[in-house]
């Protein structure tokens, strides 16, 4: 199953010191507004590096920058980017490696393959198990890209999967502002 034509990888900060010589040739960072540029990045070899910054929040909160379509477009535009040029492994990052990273990643993943949202999530259970995407995220991109809920559907299914393996990871969003995003069938 090739969603993309390139290798993903994805992690949180603490992760990105064991990628230094894994061939990285682009980097998607997303951090807190405000947050320190990762100094790790140094070891890499030669690389391409785009950031965004955003809070991993899925509704306003004061004080918080809230993913925008225009974070979401951003993200579109960076993957039609890399179907034209060359581009062999991508890694892709936020704080933890769970949230806004794993949202960027589907969103590429399913950015060329409609009705194959349920592949790229399926790749993202392969890659990156424990990971919560976005839901803010997932459902600007449905719109953006017309899937009529389709993206929607796979990540709900997605955050199912990752409950039941993962409970405390469940636990933990319950009793945060993604209580939500948290099937109901698992309370």
């Amino acid at each position: 199953m090739n969603l993309v034509p390139y290798r993903i990888t994805i992690c949180g900060l603490a992760e990105l010191c064991q990628h230094d010589s894994a061939g990285i040739t682009h980097v998607l960072t997303i951090l807190d507004p405000g947050w320190p540029d990762p100094q790790d990045f140094r070891a890499y070899g030669p690389h391409r590096r785009t950031v965004w910054r955003f809070h991993d929040v899925i509704a306003e909160q004061a004080g918080m920058v809230v993913p925008q379509a225009s974070h979401v477009a951003d993200i579109l535009e960076f993957g039609s980017h890399a179907q034209k040029a060359p581009m062999d492994h991508l890694l892709v990052h936020c704080h933890m490696g769970i949230s806004r990273s794993t949202a960027a990643a589907v969103i590429l993943m399913a950015q060329f393959n409609p009705g194959r949202e349920g592949e790229a999530f399926d790749h993202l259970w392969r890659i990156r198990p424990k990971s919560w995407p976005n839901s803010r995220m997932l459902e600007l991109a449905d719109g953006l890209l017309g899937r009529r809920g389709g993206l929607v559907q796979a990540m709900r299914e997605h955050h199912a999967r990752v409950a039941r393996a993962y409970p405390g990871l469940a636990d933990a969003l319950r009793t945060s502002e993604r209580a939500n995003e948290v099937p109901h069938d698992l309370w």
